[in-house]
């Protein structure tokens, strides 16, 4: 625990600063972020970083991560994002024919959903903080995912009995479960009290509750794929954490979310 707590200050003095300035270094750290838990993915699959493959890979990745204002000159060239991931999974499959499928189908459909999973997730995070309000809704879900994880924590510690999912997370509780919804709850509603965030305390509330759930499943498909490839923790880049996945599961659910609600 003690470790866990050097390591989470350390990493706040580092990151938030970078958040609450925005611009070039922000979105510079979230390509190094994402470019990270890239490599933790296709590590658990066995697939090199520095492959054919991971380089494919990582190519997409930059090119989902780039942000709006950039996508909109790529369309002005007529090069849209889903054409060039369409053509990367042709280069996948054409690369399964000339390693004489040493690289399987299965390792094309991994290797393009992971792309995908975490260029995804790490694009709403640039967009996120470049939104109007950026900073405020950024921190919301930073917020909401932090209470939720302690709350589940350690709510589950306490009065935790009934497992949630055993055959993915075992030390998970359905207890621990609704104690994080509640601590959300109770740090979106004092945080909407020196929030300048256009929306009710209705709306508020009901997307708290869905980013809080959605959170915690973000952290159990984590857990379920580490499970899957037999991995502890996903990397030791944060010690006491695990990588950079291990930390960021949750949001990679949580910001596409507040996009999807139409929350910004």
């Amino acid at each position: 625990m003690k470790q866990r707590i050097i390591t989470a200050v350390i990493a706040a003095a580092i990151f938030l600063p970078i958040v609450v300035y925005g611009k070039a270094p922000f979105t510079a750290v979230i390509y190094l972020l994402a470019t990270v838990g890239l490599y933790e993915l296709l590590r658990m699959k066995r697939i090199p970083l520095l492959s054919i493959p991971g380089i494919i890979s990582l190519v997409l990745l930059w090119i989902f991560l780039l942000p709006s204002q950039y996508s909109e000159y790529m369309g002005q060239l007529y090069v849209m994002k889903i054409e060039l991931a369409l053509f990367g999974v042709l280069l996948f499959l054409t690369y399964t024919v000339v390693t004489k499928n040493r690289f399987t189908f299965d390792d094309v459909a991994f290797a393009t959903l992971g792309t995908l999973y975490v260029g995804i997730g790490f694009y709403y995070f640039i967009e996120t903080r470049a939104a109007d309000s950026g900073l405020e809704y950024l921190f919301f879900a930073l917020f909401v995912v932090w209470a939720t994880d302690s709350g589940a924590y350690f709510v589950g510690r306490a009065i935790g009995k009934r497992k949630l999912w055993p055959d993915i997370s075992p030390n998970k509780t359905i207890e621990g479960f609704v104690g994080g919804i509640v601590c959300a709850l109770i740090v979106g509603f004092l945080f909407i009290q020196f929030s300048t965030i256009d929306a009710g305390i209705v709306q508020f509330i009901i997307v708290t509750i869905i980013l809080s759930v959605f959170g915690q499943i973000g952290d159990l498909v984590e857990s379920a794929l580490k499970r899957h490839y037999d991995v502890k923790d996903s990397g030791n880049i944060l010690p006491g954490h695990g990588g950079v996945l291990d930390r960021f599961d949750s949001l990679l659910f949580v910001l596409p979310l507040l996009h999807i609600l139409q929350f910004i």
